[in-house]
């Protein structure tokens, strides 16, 4: 877990904790549940805390990252335009070439083993770009 420059001594997952308590309503609810589900489905995976207070999981490189606003929280997939989603749980940044989004707002539910399948195959798309750099003949 990585350290948060701005306040020394506390772990990201200390900070995301905190997060998650501060909002105190239902995107903390949110949040937190996004969280478990994301710690079940790849069970390695590194919590940050960077860009002035975004929580981040990474594992080979950024999976996603999970942001609250007034009317949602948005989970945005570093990698999400490479990946399948035959659920279709992404509904926000559809237009972009690399990244895409999850919305969730207050009554919407989420296909929680379709995010768990989201998940793996993001941290599995990470690891494989990961031994194909690894395997680059050094110049």
């Amino acid at each position: 877990m990585t350290q948060s420059d701005k306040n020394p001594g506390q772990s990201a997952s200390e900070l995301i904790s905190r997060r998650i308590a501060e909002l105190g309503d239902w995107r903390g609810q949110t949040l937190g549940r996004m969280r478990k589900l994301i710690h079940e489905a790849v069970p390695e995976v590194v919590e940050e805390w960077k860009w002035m207070g975004t929580p981040v999981w990474s594992h080979d490189g950024i999976l996603c990252t999970g942001e609250s606003y007034k009317d949602k929280v948005k989970l945005t997939f570093a990698k999400g335009a490479a990946l399948k989603d035959p659920s279709h749980l992404f509904n926000a940044s559809l237009d972009g070439n690399v990244r895409r989004a999850i919305d969730i707002h207050e009554a919407d539910e989420v296909d929680e083993p379709a995010f768990k399948a989201l998940m793996r195959e993001a941290a599995a798309l990470n690891s494989a770009g990961k031994a194909k750099a690894s395997k680059k003949p050094k110049s």
